[in-house]
């Protein structure tokens, strides 16, 4: 199963006091910006996303169908069928993506020591099975 792009999603009390501290590790700003409330820090393939009152608690994020620099794959395993094969092995989803939609989609899960994990596609299911 492949998850695609791998980042930190920080939920941070103030997004440029957390831009300066990690700029200062290295990273720079990579998307998103102060006025939409998000920033996506890079320091060669590492990402963190730094989010301002968008959810409470940080997160594991994964990125079907996103190389690091979030550029397009050509083949990728869908959010849908990845929940699908999660869900096969009794692994509980919450807010489960749509499994008929095609298009960007997303859902949850826990781990057991309860981190979140979120599996967020930004882009359309691939065309054709690989």
């Amino acid at each position: 199963m492949q998850l695609g792009a791998f980042s930190l999603s920080l939920s941070v009390k103030d997004l440029s006091a957390s831009r300066e501290f990690y700029e200062k590790l290295g990273f720079s700003v990579f998307a998103g910006s102060l006025d939409q409330q998000y920033l996506i820090m890079k320091n060669a393939s590492a990402l963190i996303g730094l989010f301002q009152g968008m959810f409470e608690g940080n997160l594991i994020t994964f990125n079907p169908g996103w190389n690091a620099d979030a550029s397009p794959l050509a083949a990728f395993d869908d959010v849908r069928d990845i929940q699908t094969t999660l869900q096969r092995q009794n692994i509980e989803i919450a807010n489960p993506a749509d499994t008929e939609g095609t298009g960007p989609a997303s859902f949850l899960l826990t781990d057991p020591d309860g981190n979140v994990i979120l599996i967020d596609q930004h882009v359309n299911r691939p065309t054709s099975a690989g």
